[in-house]
C-alpha cells in the first residue's frame, strides 16, 4: 500500500514536472515569436524608413531655391512696350527718355503690384491668421500641419498643410498636384524649396510676394493680389482697407468661388468672422477692434469695369488697338525671350506676357516707323502712272548697324489684323543678285582672291546639268529681263558688281566652292532658310535658292559692309524687365566678325559704284547728301525685285512682287532703286552721318585702268582704288598711252 502511494506520488510529480516543462517551452516559443515579430517590425521599419528616405531625397534638392521675382505675371495687369522718346531732353528733368508705344493686357485678369509697406499691418495679419498663424516662427515648414496633409493625401483626401511660404512657391511654379504619388512628390519638393527660400529671403520678402500673387477672383474676374482685390471688391486702394474688409478678402483664399463676397457674402462672412477671432486670439487686434469689425456691414462694389491705376495711365487705352507691323514682331520676340528665361513654352509665355507685369524696351524709331507706314501705302511711290488695278506687294525693313530693327512694314496695304503675315520676317523670296556681295564678292575679297581693281573676263564656267552633261553657265540678264550671252570682255571687279554681270561671281564661287559660300552664309551671316539642296552654283551665285531668304535676314547680312565686318543678332527688343525692376533679358553687344574691317570697307566702296555709276543697276537710288552702298536683285522670270542699301547709320531693304509669284510688268512700276528712295530717301538724307569712315587698314591708291595694278610712273590712265593693307596689287611697270 505504501509502495503504491509512493508510486502515485512520483507519477504526480512527473506529471507536474512535465506540465512545467511544457509551460516553459510554450513561453520560450512565445518569446521567440514575439522577438522575431519585433525584429521583423524593426527591420521592416528600417527598410521603410530607408526607402522613404531614398524616395524623399529623389525629389529633394538642397539647392533648389525658387526666385520670388519669377512671379512677375502677378505684378501688373498690363505689359508695356516702350520706345525711345524722339523729344527727350537729357537736361530737362521732366523729359522722359522712353514713351509708351503699345500695351497688352488680359481684360479678364486684374493685378497690380504693391509694396508690403503699403499694406496695412492688420491686412497682413488677417492673411497670416487665416493661412499660417505660425508664419513668423517657422522656417518655411509647419511640420505638424504638413505631415497631417501628407497622411490625408495618402488617403486620397486633401487638407491644407501648406505654409504661406509653400503657397507662394506653389503659385510661382504652378505645380498643384493634390492626390496620390504626384501629390506627395509636390509636397516633398515644396518642403525643401520652402526651407531654401526662407534661407534666401526675409519674411517680409516672402509675405510681400504672397500678397501680390494670391488668387482672389470671383469666378468671373481673375483678381490677383490684395491691391487688385481692394480695388475690385471695395473700390479702394489697399491703404484704405479697414480690419473687416481685410478679413473679408483673406476669407476668399480658402475657396474663391465659395467664399466670394459678391456671390456668397454669407459664406464669406462666416469665414471672415472666424479669421477675426483668430486675429484676436493671436493678439493681432484688440477686443474693441474685434467687436467693431464683427458688427461692420460691408459695402461690396464688385465693379466689373474695374481697371487698376496702372491700367489707366495716359495713352494706355489708345495703345491697345491694332498692332503695328513692328509691334507684331516685338511681341513675338518678347514671348520667345520670356519662354527661355522662365523655362516654359511659348504659348505659356504669351499668356504670361498678356497677364501683365513686363516692361519691354523695343528698338523702334517711332517717327521712322510712322513715316515708312505712310510711304508704303502711297501708290505713287511704286507706280509709273496711276494704275486702276494694283496688286503688287512690297515689304520694307530698316536696321541699324548693330542689328536693332528701327522700322518694318510687312505689306503695302493698311494693316487690319493682329499678328498679320509679314513677308519680311515670315515669307521667303529669291534674293536674286542681292546674294552676290555676301556669297561671292565679300568672301572672295576676304580670301584675297580679288582686289578692288582685279580684272575678270565675262565668260562662263562649265558645270554639270541635271543629266550629268557639261554646260556653260550662267547667262547674263539685261535690266529689262532679256537674257544675253557673254561678251568675253574684261571688266574690273567693281564694274562686274555695278553691272550685275553673273559670270564674275560664278568664277569666284568656282574657286571657293559652293559649299564654302553656303557655310559662310549660314554660319557667319545667320541665313536660316538655307537647306542642303542649296549647296549648288545657282543658289549661292544668283540666289536661286530652294526657299529663298527672309528680307530681314538678307538685310541683316548686309550690316557687315557698314560696321567693319561685324554680324550682330537682328532684334526688335533691347531689354525686358518686370515692373518691380528685375531684368530678365538684355541684348548682348556680342557679334561675329564675319569679315575683316578692311574687307568690309573695300566692299562698301565697290557697292557705292552700283549706285553712283551711270550704268549701275542701283543708280535710281542715288542721294544728294548721303553716301549709299547697295545692290539690286532680280529673281528668274522677273518675279521678284529686291534692293538692299547700306548708309552710314542704317541698312535697309525693300522687296516687291506678288503674293502668287508671277512676272512683274516693270514698265508699269518704278525701278526698284527708285522705290527704295521714295520710301527711305528723306530719312537717309537726314541721317546723323553722311559718309563712311575708312579704317587705317585700308589704303587708297590709284590703279592703272589697263592692268588693274597700282599705277606706275608710266601709266597715263588711272583711277582711285581701295585696297586692304595685306593685299595691295603690284605696281604696274608697263607703258600705257
Amino acid at each position: 500500500m505504501e509502495n503504491t502511494t509512493k508510486k502515485a506520488s512520483v507519477k504526480r510529480r512527473k506529471k507536474k514536472n512535465t506540465a512545467a516543462a511544457v509551460a516553459i517551452q510554450s513561453i520560450k516559443v512565445l518569446f521567440t515569436f514575439l522577438l522575431s515579430l519585433f525584429l521583423i517590425i524593426v527591420i521592416t521599419g528600417c527598410i521603410f524608413v530607408t526607402v522613404l528616405t531614398i524616395y524623399v531625397l529623389n525629389f529633394a534638392d538642397t539647392n533648389d531655391t525658387i526666385a520670388l521675382d519669377k512671379a512677375v505675371s502677378a505684378t501688373s495687369s498690363v505689359s508695356k512696350f516702350l520706345c525711345d522718346n524722339p523729344d527727350y531732353d537729357p537736361e530737362d528733368p521732366e523729359s522722359d527718355a522712353y514713351i509708351l508705344y503699345y500695351a497688352v493686357t488680359n481684360h479678364a485678369r486684374r493685378a497690380q503690384w504693391v509694396d508690403l509697406s503699403d499694406v496695412p499691418t492688420y491686412t497682413q495679419d488677417a492673411f497670416i491668421a487665416a493661412e499660417d498663424e505660425r508664419f513668423m516662427e517657422h522656417d518655411g515648414v509647419d511640420f505638424k500641419r504638413t505631415f497631417g496633409a501628407i497622411v490625408y493625401t495618402l488617403l486620397g483626401r486633401t487638407q491644407g498643410g501648406s505654409t504661406i511660404t509653400m503657397q507662394t512657391i506653389k503659385n510661382i511654379t504652378g505645380e498643384d498636384d493634390r492626390t496620390g504619388a504626384k501629390g506627395i512628390e509636390r509636397k516633398i519638393k515644396e518642403i525643401f524649396r520652402a526651407i531654401n527660400v526662407e534661407k534666401t529671403y526675409t519674411k517680409d520678402d516672402i509675405l510681400q510676394s504672397y500678397l501680390n500673387i494670391i488668387g482672389l477672383g470671383d469666378g468671373w474676374q481673375d483678381i490677383v493680389g490684395v491691391q487688385a482685390a481692394a480695388n475690385y471688391y471695395f473700390g479702394k486702394d489697399i491703404t484704405q482697407l479697414d480690419i473687416a474688409e481685410s478679413a473679408s478678402i483673406a476669407a476668399i483664399t480658402n475657396n474663391p468661388v465659395y467664399y466670394n463676397p459678391i456671390n456668397n457674402l454669407e459664406h464669406n462672412q462666416e469665414r471672415a468672422h472666424w479669421i477675426l477671432g483668430k486675429m484676436l486670439e493671436i493678439g493681432a487686434i484688440t477686443d474693441g477692434e474685434y467687436e467693431y469689425a464683427m458688427n461692420e456691414e460691408l459695402v461690396i462694389t464688385g465693379d466689373p469695369d474695374f481697371r487698376s491705376r496702372e491700367d489707366t495711365d495716359e495713352n494706355i487705352a489708345d495703345s491697345e488697338g491694332m498692332t503695328s507691323w513692328f509691334m507684331d514682331e516685338a511681341i513675338d520676340e518678347a514671348v520667345t525671350r520670356i519662354a527661355v528665361d522662365r523655362g516654359i513654352t511659348e504659348e505659356e509665355a504669351r499668356t504670361d506676357l498678356y497677364n501683365g507685369g513686363y516692361i519691354v524696351h523695343t528698338s523702334c524709331d517711332l517717327d521712322m516707323q510712322k513715316k515708312i507706314e505712310k510711304e508704303m501705302t502711297d501708290k505713287t511711290n511704286f507706280q509709273s502712272w496711276n494704275l486702276p488695278e494694283d496688286e503688287l506687294q512690297s515689304t520694307f525693313i530698316c536696321i541699324d548697324l548693330q542689328g536693332n530693327v528701327k522700322a518694318i512694314v510687312g505689306k503695302r496695304d493698311e494693316k487690319t489684323e493682329w499678328d498679320e503675315f509679314d513677308i519680311a520676317t515670315d515669307g521667303t523670296r529669291p534674293p536674286g543678285s542681292c546674294i552676290k556681295p555676301i556669297a561671292s564678292y565679300g568672301p572672295a575679297l576676304e580670301q584675297d582672291l580679288i582686289t578692288y581693281s582685279s580684272i575678270i573676263k565675262d565668260e562662263p564656267i562649265e558645270i554639270l546639268d541635271e543629266n550629268g552633261e557639261k554646260m556653260k553657265w550662267p547667262v547674263n540678264y539685261s535690266e529689262t529681263g532679256s537674257s544675253s550671252m557673254w561678251s568675253y570682255n574684261n571688266y574690273f571687279v567693281w564694274q562686274m558688281l555695278a553691272r550685275s554681270i553673273n559670270t564674275a561671281p560664278a568664277q569666284l564661287i568656282n574657286k571657293m566652292t559652293p559649299a564654302y559660300s553656303y557655310n559662310f552664309l549660314k554660319e557667319k551671316l545667320d541665313i536660316t532658310t538655307l537647306v542642303d539642296t542649296d549647296i549648288n552654283y545657282s543658289a549661292v551665285t544668283v540666289g536661286g535658292m530652294t526657299y529663298g531668304t527672309h528680307l530681314k535676314e538678307l538685310v541683316g547680312a548686309y550690316m557687315i559692309f557698314g560696321n567693319g565686318g561685324k554680324k550682330y543678332e537682328v532684334t526688335f527688343v533691347d531689354r525686358i524687365t518686370t515692373v518691380n525692376g528685375d531684368t530678365i533679358y538684355e541684348k548682348s553687344d556680342g557679334y561675329k566678325q564675319a569679315i575683316s574691317e578692311s574687307t568690309a570697307y573695300v566692299m562698301n566702296k565697290m557697292m557705292q559704284r552700283v549706285v553712283n555709276e551711270s550704268y549701275g543697276t542701283g543708280r535710281y537710288a542715288r542721294l544728294s547728301n548721303t553716301v549709299i552702298a547697295a545692290k539690286t536683285g532680280t529673281s528668274s522670270e522677273w518675279k521678284d525685285l529686291s534692293f538692299v542699301a547700306v548708309s552710314p547709320d542704317y541698312v535697309s531693304g525693300v522687296w516687291v512682287g506678288y503674293d502668287e509669284q508671277k512676272q512683274i510688268p516693270t514698265t508699269q512700276y518704278q525701278n526698284i532703286g527708285a522705290i527704295w528712295k521714295n520710301i527711305f530717301g528723306d530719312i537717309a538724307e537726314t541721317e546723323k552721318h553722311h559718309d563712311f569712315t575708312a579704317p587705317a587698314t585700308v589704303v587708297e591708291a590709284r590703279y592703272c585702268t589697263k592692268t588693274g595694278l597700282i599705277a606706275g610712273d608710266r601709266c597715263t590712265s588711272t583711277e582711285v582704288g581701295y585696297y586692304k593693307q595685306t593685299n595691295i596689287p603690284e605696281t604696274c611697270t608697263g607703258n600705257h598711252y
